[in-house]
């Protein structure tokens, strides 16, 4: 009997106590932890009315009733997961720019005009790109050296680049459009003689279109195997050009655009010959890219460089080079189920050249030393 009197009377100091820190510190509240961890503290349901929608508190002893709507089970038992934008923002309120509603599938109008233009950007991107060949090639001498290969369908020029045992860096360009070739030698120069570290010469001719395999085929040239020694199926001969006339460089850009690009090291030496300026002159070209240079005559005749014991005086220059290999032509196959021949394959040339042009002091041609 006395321990029951005693619970009792706990429990009636206890409910003073409670009244007591209401009165003293305001309304009570309780504090409880959401489904995912989230706190939430609400108010006593003696301090403040129940809203709307949210559950009635129940006797002791009566049965409650479960939550139906998602705001009851939200009140009961907190949110799953904590949405702080959710929670502030009302239906009306506006959203941050960049967001979409829950469910929605709308696009970015940017993002969508580029997936739009996308198809059509790709093909416009990757055309006209030039390709590239790397093949190693055998040299005339035996030793072998890579050669790259160069293919502009759209400018309509192919362009070919070897490095020479001895450092002399060679390359040919063809641009069908003009009919212009352009050979050009980067040549390490010899500083005990006094020389500069290196010395270039440009030579311009006249293309032919049986010289070369056309810039679309050249394009489109494979290789199985990248390691494998080239070598030219067919030797051309020799050709001996006599240099007779000069390019002025600033104008070059009338002969063939690709001129003032290769040649930039070789201002004041490019050169090429009288019957290919009237071929050019013919089809349009300005007469004033081209500059007459000193002709030997019979009261004054001009040596070769290597007659010439004196290195200021001027004399007559004789460069030879070579284009190991280079796709010269095309091969037509036959078959029984086609009525026309069609492309399958390239025949591989070589070809070597020796240009004689004038220099005005024997220094500028020191490798000329046989008579």
């Amino acid at each position: 009997m006395k321990s029951a009197k005693q619970a009792r009377r706990a429990g009636v100091w206890g409910r003073g106590s409670a009244a007591l820190g209401r009165r003293a510190g305001g309304p009570e509240r309780r504090v409880r932890l959401g489904a995912a961890g989230g706190r939430a503290a609400e108010r006593s349901p003696r301090a403040s009315a129940p809203r709307r929608g949210a559950p009635r508190p129940s006797s002791p002893g009566s049965r409650s009733r479960a939550p139906r709507t998602s705001h009851q089970l939200r009140a009961k038992f907190g949110s799953a997961s904590p949405r702080p934008h959710a929670a502030r923002r009302g239906r009306g309120a506006r959203r941050p720019p960049g967001m979409r509603p829950p469910g929605g599938c709308e696009v970015p109008t940017a993002r969508l005009a580029l997936l739009l233009l996308l198809p059509l950007l790709v093909p416009l991107l990757g055309a006209g790109a030039p390709a590239e060949l790397r093949v190693r090639v055998r040299l005339p001498d035996g030793q072998v050296t890579e050669e790259s290969l160069q293919a502009d369908s759209d400018a309509d020029s192919i362009s070919l680049e070897l490095r020479k045992p001895d450092g002399t860096l060679v390359s040919f360009t063809a641009d069908f459009k003009k009919d212009v070739k352009i050979f050009r030698a980067l040549i390490l120069g010899e500083l005990e003689k006094g020389q500069s570290q290196f010395q270039a010469l440009c030579f311009v001719t006249r293309l032919h279109r049986n010289e070369i395999i056309p810039s679309e085929a050249m394009a489109k040239l494979r290789q199985k195997n990248p390691r494998a020694v080239r070598q030219a199926e067919e030797v051309r001969g020799l050709e001996h050009l006599h240099m007779d006339i000069a390019v002025n460089f600033s104008q070059g850009g009338l002969l063939s655009p690709h001129l003032r690009n290769v040649c930039a090291e070789a201002v004041d030496a490019i050169y090429t010959r009288q019957e290919d300026v009237r071929f050019w002159v013919e089809q349009g070209v300005d007469s004033s890219v081209f500059e007459a240079l000193p002709k030997a005559s019979e009261q004054m005749p001009l040596p070769r460089c290597g007659q010439v014991g004196d290195r200021g005086k001027p004399c007559v220059c004789r460069y030879g080079l070579s284009l190991a290999w280079y796709p010269c032509m095309l091969k037509f196959c036959h078959s029984r189920d086609r009525l026309t021949p069609y492309k399958c394959g390239i025949r591989s040339c070589q070809k070597n050249y020796r240009f004689d042009f004038y220099v005005p002091q024997r220094q500028l041609c020191l490798w000329d030393e046989d008579p």
